[in-house]
């Protein structure tokens, strides 16, 4: 085996090649400011305003709703924080899950070090949060609720529709960090009835530091960021268009063929465990039935994810022990906590996520070197 079989799609995913030309093409070409009064910045504010509009057809949003950031993370914290600080002489109340992404924990967490209290969820074993709880939670201080659409670590489809249109009917605000859901599920924001929605382009093929976030229209948010009036004065710093056309190329291609890399994934995933289970491999796959198409977060017993995932790295197999933001970190995930998974199963936890790249025979490949390090701890 001597080229790398890449499957931690979920941390990050390949650039598209041509979202990548497109990038080089503009750099090269283009260097003005596209904010400036002279006529080499109209071309750039042309594409500016034709990926606002492309972006906001892949989400049936409206081009004036969406706002280009940073990534995922400036999305979340700007989401929450703007907010939140506006109503901040009020003690307001934010209500999320135990398994968000650390940009919305650590986004409340400092909210609630400028005297917010902060509402955790609880989930089910399948990581799954019940609209009745929420509805139990909310208080007649509560701003925001911010609950993601789909789990970065076990992929788990949160049941975004209920939990907005419960928080609606309370007059709260709703947000869902969709970064990892983007460009890999049918997303309409409308039909689920999302205030603000994250996302980040390196999630489905783009670049590395841009991405952009929902506002729904009418609802009025203060900048995080001050500086000039770009984005409706709502975001600040000059518009990096490039990487603003590059992420605008890979999100479209990746929403016309979502059917196709679905299946694709899918199958993928199937042959991993079929071969898996073949081998009577004693594993728990997380995350329950309604998961993202291709994630795989599977705990085996008696095991140690480090272990699987370097030997795994030794045969050129890419793979991760969960989220890769806490990939510096040995203790257990805060997400595989709330799950409850046993003690002599939770420490063998692996985190697969197949993309639209990775062949058939790769997953058959997967499930045989992983199949040997497995059988390797029994002896």
């Amino acid at each position: 085996m001597n080229e790398i079989i890449y499957v931690d799609n979920a941390a990050t995913t390949r650039f598209d090649d041509e979202a990548l030309e497109l990038m080089i093409d503009l750099q090269r070409k283009f260097f003005a400011n596209p904010s400036s009064a002279y006529k080499i910045s109209r071309p750039l504010k042309k594409i500016l305003q034709e990926s606002r509009e492309k972006i906001a057809r892949c989400i049936n949003a409206e081009p004036h709703e969406i706002i280009f950031t940073s990534g995922g993370s400036e999305s979340d914290n700007q989401a929450i924080k703007s907010i939140v600080l506006a109503k901040l002489n009020q003690r307001p109340n934010i209500i999320t899950s135990s398994i968000e992404h650390k940009a919305v924990l650590n986004s409340c967490r400092a909210m609630q070090n400028l005297g917010c209290t902060v509402t955790e969820l609880q989930v089910d074993s399948s990581a799954k949060i019940d609209p009745q709880n929420l509805r139990e939670k909310i208080l007649p201080e509560t701003e925001i609720i911010s609950i993601m659409l789909a789990n970065n670590e076990v992929g788990t489809i949160q049941p975004i529709q209920s939990l907005a249109k419960t928080s609606h009917e309370f007059g709260k605000i709703f947000h869902t960090d969709a970064v990892q859901a983007v460009g890999h599920i049918p997303i309409d924001v409308k039909n689920l009835g999302i205030d603000l929605l994250s996302a980040s382009a390196h999630k489905f093929n783009g670049s590395k530091g841009i991405g952009f976030l929902y506002i729904r229209d009418g609802l009025k948010i203060s900048p995080y960021i001050d500086g000039g009036s770009q984005e409706f004065s709502i975001r600040a710093g000059t518009e990096n268009i490039p990487a603003i056309a590059s992420m605008t190329l890979a999100l479209e291609k990746n929403c016309e063929s979502i059917r196709e890399n679905s299946d694709r994934v899918s199958t993928c995933s199937r042959i991993l465990l079929d071969y898996l289970r073949d081998q009577n491999i004693d594993f728990i796959l997380n995350g329950g039935n309604d998961r993202l198409p291709g994630h795989l977060s599977l705990s085996f017993k008696n095991c140690d994810g480090e272990t699987l995932m370097h030997r795994l790295d030794l045969k050129n197999i890419c793979v991760s022990t969960g989220s890769a933001c806490n990939s510096n970190q040995t203790k257990i995930s805060h997400v595989l906590q709330a799950l409850k998974i046993p003690e002599d199963y939770i420490r063998g936890t692996i985190r697969i996520t197949f993309g639209k790249e990775n062949s058939f025979d790769e997953a058959q490949s997967i499930g045989e070197q992983l199949s040997k390090i497995v059988k390797s701890f029994r002896t």
